[in-house]
């Protein structure tokens, strides 16, 4: 345990151990400096406030470590440490609408991720998928048949893209999709930084009987670069409880399924 003087102190040695590990917890930095968790929840809000740390659930990550890994979206190592909870409690909530025998296309996104760590109930599964990570976790159930589309790997978010993927997707139907969404709003729609990521979505939705879009709420009311598609293609929102009322009611307005998971 190492005790600084001064606040400003401290805060500089959050600021190097982040440069040593890219990532830290509130719980480690407290036990480390011997401060409570609350000071040191003041001291993350102070230096993201400097624009110094981006601030995610339990910790902070170096601003650096999103920009340098990815320019389009921070990459998929920065986003899987942001509302991690959220994201878990959605999967399970989402795994729920799925039945042995069909088949589901996963897409790269981290919530869309943790549909593919909840499939242990079920014996008889399609899974088409263009996300690395989702395949590999596909595959440890070893009793299903996993089908990863081809085309160009974009190292930040190991998902395939572009014209080959596309090209594969059109050779299949799925009962249901499960779409993660980087950014949200009633009035623009989804959408995501990445233009090849939003073409290969666009062909994902038209392949799918049902549409189920997988998010927490730090994406609503936002808007990228690329367009993927308006809600009125969404059959579901799976979403945690910090979802806007009235983007709900907006939802809902437009029969569009509301699903609210409590974490």
């Amino acid at each position: 345990m190492t005790i600084y003087d001064s606040a400003q102190g401290r805060r500089s040695a959050i600021l190097r151990k982040l440069r040593e590990d890219s990532t830290v917890t509130v719980a480690q930095l407290s036990e480390n400096f011997g401060v409570s968790e609350v000071t040191i929840r003041k001291d993350l809000s102070i230096l993201k406030d400097r624009k110094l740390l981006i601030r995610v659930h339990g910790g902070a990550i170096l601003e650096t470590a999103i920009t340098q890994e990815d320019p389009d979206v921070g990459g998929f190592h920065a986003n899987k440490l942001i509302n991690v909870r959220e994201k878990e409690a959605i999967g399970r909530a989402a795994a729920a609408h799925i039945k042995d025998g069909d088949t589901i296309m996963i897409d790269s996104g981290t919530t869309a991720l943790e549909v593919a760590k909840n499939l242990h109930s079920f014996h008889d599964l399609t899974i088409i998928t263009n996300s690395i990570n989702a395949m590999m976790e596909a595959l440890k159930y070893n009793r299903f048949k996993v089908i990863l589309l081809g085309g160009l790997v974009r190292g930040s978010s190991f998902s395939t893209v572009g014209a080959l993927a596309e090209s594969n997707l059109k050779l299949f139907y799925c009962d249901k999709l499960f779409l993660g969404v980087d950014s949200f709003s009633v009035e623009a729609g989804l959408s995501t930084p990445s233009v090849e990521e939003a073409s290969t979505n666009q062909v994902m939705i038209s392949r799918a009987r049902e549409v189920i879009a997988v998010f927490d709420s730090s994406k609503i009311n936002k808007r990228a670069l690329a367009f993927i598609a308006m809600p009125d293609k969404i059959n579901t929102v799976i979403i945690d409880s910090k979802l806007p009322a009235s983007v709900r009611g907006q939802l809902s307005g437009m029969n569009i399924n509301v699903e609210i998971v409590n974490v």
